[in-house]
């Protein structure tokens, strides 16, 4: 969601402050848990740094989930210079790769005892007027090859058409990846349903992880003004706007959606969530 008009943020605003251990506690995370390389774990997250509003403390309530669930890939968007200075002086047990460092910004964590990083592009949107591109990591996770993508689509009803031609670049740069790799898109869409449909719906071979599991209804909506307060909105509203896009490897190891769930649905001490979107966290099996 938000517009671009936002992005001015005070880039005063620093976290250096933040008391939260984020480094340690997911270190410790690290070893109370077994490397498993059956399976692995990410969450997609617009973390809504374009809200001055309780800053600090929902930076921290963000690093306490990521703590929490010590996810081998987070997709971040809406990240704004303050958080990430706390996520590179925090998250040292992740490699962190923005998508930009001015106004606001997509980040990919990949956490450095599961994750390598092979190499990374940034593509832009040619005719974006709110800073928005897509952000393109490569990976090897447990000798596997993983292609994988973030971005902040363009928001409002007003830029449908925009927001189409970017989704479609997404689809395209899916669909040119070598079949060998499996790629994973995720991120803030800001779709609208009839907006994929006008797509002619998503290519063969690509799916939408939610209707592949078979449309849970526990993680619809990722953006929910009756359930999400951070807004004080008026109008009371219900999308999906957050989205996880899947293209299997046509060989070798088959990484398989296995579950859905949002995650930020507890307000802080506060008294806001920490972000005005939940996030989705998605498991994965690896079968050999």
């Amino acid at each position: 969601m938000h517009l671009c008009a936002k992005a001015l943020c005070d880039r005063s605003v620093c976290f250096s402050y933040c008391t939260f251990k984020f480094n340690a506690s997911v270190n410790s995370a690290d070893s109370r848990q077994q490397e498993d390389d059956s399976s692995f774990s990410l969450i997609t997250w617009n973390i809504d740094g374009l809200d001055l509003g309780n800053l600090k403390e929902r930076a921290s309530g963000i690093c306490s989930y990521l703590t929490l669930y010590s996810p081998d890939v987070v997709f971040l968007q809406e990240v704004i210079p303050p958080h990430l200075c706390l996520l590179q002086m925090r998250a040292g047990s992740y490699t962190i790769i923005p998508g930009n460092i001015d106004g606001y910004f997509t980040v990919i964590m990949l956490k450095k005892s599961r994750v390598k990083l092979l190499k990374h592009e940034i593509i832009p949107f040619p005719t974006t007027s709110m800073m928005r591109n897509l952000l393109v990591v490569h990976v090897s996770i447990s000798g596997n090859e993983l292609c994988l993508m973030t971005s902040h689509l363009e928001s409002t009803k007003n830029h449908s058409k925009e927001r189409v031609k970017q989704l479609q670049m997404v689809l395209n740069k899916m669909q040119k990846e070598s079949e060998s790799t499996t790629v994973i898109f995720g991120g803030d869409t800001n779709l609208r349903d009839n907006e994929v449909t006008k797509l002619g719906n998503l290519p063969n071979g690509i799916t939408d992880i939610w209707e592949f599991l078979g449309k849970p209804q526990h993680c619809r909506y990722t953006w929910d003004t009756h359930s999400n307060t951070n807004l004080d909105a008026e109008y009371k509203c219900k999308m999906r706007f957050d989205r996880i896009y899947f293209r299997p490897a046509a060989d070798g190891a088959q990484i398989i959606p296995r579950s859905m769930d949002l995650i930020g649905l507890e307000k802080l001490d506060c008294g806001r969530f920490p972000s005005d979107h939940w996030g989705l966290l998605c498991n994965f099996d690896v079968i050999l």
